[in-house]
């Protein structure tokens, strides 16, 4: 029997959902969600372990040893990446400070957990898509039809933006001003709403959108069902139309082209256009502007001119010398011999 003023792992798991994320924090649902799967996995992964059903855990089966091997069968068994390792370790190491604030009996124990280090993720390039590639893709669309005017006001707004593919499922007729000056309102990561101007195009598709639509309140991009789209919808959406378009561009079907290309692909052409990288930074949503950075590393036509101007200020270019000639002497000598 427990006792009443002993912590209770069920009110500490509460608490920590209901109180420390949504009120302190301020997480978003999306958030919420994420930690509430990787908790969830834990405890299913400490059921099987400690034996005992999850009404019965207790928090002492909470330790370090028992976090490393969930995170073992994570990517043993489940096939996940390192970087979903390490966002559930994330998830963890947030709960485990709650438990360590409102559960200080226990304090070493989940100090052992807090230091668990993440694991090192090999850093890749961003890949993208070039103008050429994004301008066949955006042919593909039938905006003749309803669903083909969907798509095309989808492809044109996430690359007219850089929007991340939740925010675009976000847009409501409330966000878009599509008279002049056009623009949206994207609800990013973290409660942060940032603004973008509209290409005339992209305003022109979108309005489209605004003219039949019954939901004046929710999401704009809707199935043919009239369910608002999803994400599995969207990369339905993508996949589709770059089978398409790699008929006329080949490099497209060696590659996976998903939303977050045509993201990458709006801040390299941003890059490309020279705008400074504090613009992009605030243009994309993002939170630091080492992480915009990282799309000059990923740019192989920037580094062709970095390197083109290099060898030309290296003064290495060989200067047009007049051919050799032997002189008669010389040639006599050799004559000579």
């Amino acid at each position: 029997m427990t006792r009443r003023d002993g912590p209770n792992l069920a009110a500490l798991l509460e608490s920590f959902f209901r109180e420390h994320l949504s009120r302190v924090r301020g997480a978003s649902p999306h958030t919420l969600r994420a930690y509430r799967d990787a908790i969830k996995l834990f405890l299913v992964f400490l059921v099987d372990h400690v034996g005992r059903d999850v009404d019965r855990l207790r928090l002492d089966d909470l330790d370090a040893d028992h976090v490393l091997a969930f995170l073992e069968q994570l990517e043993t068994r489940r096939g996940n990446s390192p970087t979903t390792r390490n966002n559930r370790l994330a998830a963890l190491r947030s709960l485990f400070g709650h438990l360590l604030r409102h559960d200080p009996t226990r304090a070493a124990q989940y100090h052992r957990v807090l230091a668990l280090p993440a694991k090192r993720v090999r850093s890749r390039p961003a890949t993208y898509l070039e103008p050429d590639e994004v301008r066949v893709l955006l042919s593909k669309p039938d905006p003749a039809t309803t669903l083909g005017a969907r798509d095309l006001a989808l492809l044109l707004l996430l690359y007219n933006t850089g929007a991340r593919v939740g925010e675009a499922l976000a847009v409501c007729p409330a966000d878009l001003q599509i008279a002049r000056p056009a623009q949206v309102r994207l609800h990013g990561k973290g409660g942060k709403d940032r603004i973008c101007p509209l290409w005339r195009e992209t305003a022109s598709a979108l309005s489209r959108m605004l003219r039949p639509c019954p939901h004046d309140d929710g999401p704009i991009f809707r199935s043919a069902r009239g369910q608002p789209l999803s994400r599995d919808g969207v990369a339905y959406i993508l996949d589709k139309y770059t089978q398409l378009a790699a008929r006329e561009v080949p490099t497209l079907a060696r590659r996976r082209v998903t939303p977050h290309s045509l993201r990458h692909g709006c801040a390299v052409a941003l890059l490309q256009a020279g705008i400074d990288l504090t613009v992009i930074r605030d243009y994309l949503g993002h939170a630091s502007v080492s992480t915009t950075s990282r799309y000059v590393s990923a740019n192989l036509a920037m580094k062709r001119d970095v390197l083109e101007s290099f060898w030309r200020r290296s003064g290495l270019t060989p200067s047009r010398a007049a051919p050799w000639h032997p002189k008669r002497s010389v040639l006599a000598i050799l004559d000579a011999l």
